[in-house]
């Protein structure tokens, strides 16, 4: 096998409380995770005849060195494998960069997967684990193969929700052409006191989803970093305002943001708003999309 093609899809998270900064400056928080159909293309091309790692991306903002999270995986299983051969990881990028949806730690956890079919490594699904959480908090959840997921301690630690296998949603997907830190959202957390806090915990978001209860997952769904970042980008809200005013009544943030989610019931629903949107806001990145593998 010299080449691999490879889908990278993207996440939303449908809860995000952060608890606690941690010792090691991390945070422990509670997430229930979701991966969606919006993706990126990976495609790794084996280079037998020399160790060179090399990113090929169109996207201006995605780094083609070490601190790519995608080139990081191909080094650790070289590092850690004794692999002599390198790779040509070309990303066709569709999922918004630095957006809160997850499309780096994605594309990280195709690396790892994708490398070790393309290498024969061998290894097991627990060994991949153990690399991704080395390499972020995110990493993790893309490893497995649910579409939903319970995250943990600084959100690495995964609990596949096979319960949920079955609920399908529709989103409403928007993305602004924004850069937001997740480092600088975190500090300003920290700082912060008073913030709202949730009105239920996941485990009853969880159920409304598994018994499709429209209200109470509009009143379930919660992120403890949106106040922050809206403070710091009131587009964000804007968004938010935008989606209101069409009737969607679950909206959230996804991660740190800026990218914001509204929940419809239909595919031709979010087709209409996405229309409406596109038009009105050329600016923003708008998509439909619903659970990915």
């Amino acid at each position: 096998m010299k080449e691999l093609a490879l889908r990278s899809c993207a996440k939303l998270n449908l809860f995000l409380l952060v608890l606690n900064k941690r010792k090691d400056n991390y945070h422990n928080i509670i997430t229930l995770l979701e991966k969606i159909d919006l993706s990126d293309r990976i495609i790794l091309q084996s280079r037998p005849k020399d160790k060179k790692i090399k990113i090929v991306c169109s996207h201006p903002d995605v780094p083609k060195d070490n601190s790519n999270l995608a080139y990081r995986s191909a080094e650790l299983l070289q590092d850690s494998c004794n692999i002599n051969t390198g790779v040509n990881i070309k990303i066709i990028k569709r999922i918004p960069v630095g957006s809160g949806l997850g499309g780096g730690s994605s594309n990280a956890a195709s690396v790892l997967s994708g490398l070790n079919k393309l290498w024969r490594l061998k290894l097991s699904q627990k060994k991949l684990l153990n690399y991704a959480a080395r390499l972020g908090c995110d990493v993790p959840f893309f490893i497995y193969h649910s579409r939903f997921a319970l995250g943990l301690s600084r959100g690495d630690r995964i609990k596949p929700l096979k319960q949920l296998d079955n609920v399908r949603l529709w989103h409403i997907l928007i993305a602004p052409k924004l850069k937001v830190s997740t480092p600088v959202i975190y500090q300003k957390w920290d700082r912060e006191s008073g913030l709202t806090k949730p009105r239920y915990n996941v485990k009853i978001l969880t159920s409304a989803l598994r018994k499709n209860n429209p209200t109470l997952l509009n009143k379930a769904m919660f992120n403890s970093l949106e106040e922050i970042t809206t403070k710091l980008h009131p587009q964000v809200e804007q968004i938010k305002e935008s989606l209101r005013q069409r009737g969607i009544k679950s909206i959230l943030m996804s991660g740190s943001g800026p990218a914001v989610f509204g929940l419809v019931a239909s595919r031709r629903e979010a087709e209409i708003l996405s229309k409406q949107l596109k038009e009105k806001y050329e600016p923003w990145q708008v998509f439909v999309t619903t659970g990915g593998r």
